[in-house]
């Protein structure tokens, strides 16, 4: 390939807009390996997902499946996705306070709604409740994810946070909470009232659409 139609060269003369998806993927993935190209492997993670939902949804283990893709590129790819979820919350935490269920669940709905194992998140709030941080303080099977009570408040004592508000995802599509879902809410609510920080709300996440335990009075 000549050196101006390679992916870099492109990038920096025109910028990452002129860029396919595929290039910029090879981008991240540096190099090849003995007769795959950085572009080969590039296609074959793309074809292995629906989307780019799908993608940033992949763990290292899962990456790792394409051939060509080591830990080391995996993890680079892991990364990049991350950061795109922190600059979709970014707006979200610029904001004077928490204010809605709904805000709330636009902030985590990306976040969630394609993974296909339970995520137990913790959002950090201050006392005039901004979000300080999202922490993910739990992984799953398809339909649980065993938490406790010390887990959430280790990380919100730490941080100084005033508040917390809870959220999980259901990859069954379902938001109806579960026995286990409630049973668990009102013990971090309980040991929230003995640390002296309050829990908010509860929200479970499924697909485009969620439940606010707040609003159905399960709190």
């Amino acid at each position: 390939m000549p050196p101006t139609d390679r992916p870099r060269e492109r990038l920096l003369h025109h910028g990452p807009s002129a860029l396919s998806t595929t290039e910029l993927l090879a981008l991240l993935i540096g190099h090849g390996t003995p007769g795959r190209t950085a572009e080969h492997i590039a296609r074959d993670v793309l074809a292995s997902t629906s989307s780019l939902t799908d993608l940033a949804a992949r763990d290292v283990s899962e990456l790792r499946l394409v051939p060509g893709m080591g830990p080391a590129k995996a993890a680079t790819i892991c990364a990049a996705m991350e950061l795109a979820h922190r600059i979709q919350a970014e707006p979200f935490a610029t904001r004077t306070a928490v204010s809605s269920p709904s805000q709330l669940a636009g902030l985590m709905r990306p976040r969630l709604r394609h993974l296909r194992q339970e995520s137990f998140h913790v959002l950090l709030l201050s006392s005039a409740n901004h979000l300080i941080r999202t922490v993910c303080i739990g992984m799953g099977s398809l339909n649980a994810c065993i938490v406790h009570p010390r887990e959430v408040f280790r990380i919100a004592i730490a941080e100084s946070a005033a508040a917390v508000i809870l959220v999980h995802n259901h990859p069954s599509g379902n938001t109806e909470p579960s026995q286990e879902d409630i049973t668990i809410t009102r013990q971090i609510v309980e040991a929230g009232r003995i640390v002296d920080i309050r829990v908010l709300d509860h929200l479970i996440i499924a697909g485009e659409e969620f439940t606010s335990f707040a609003e159905r009075l399960l709190l």
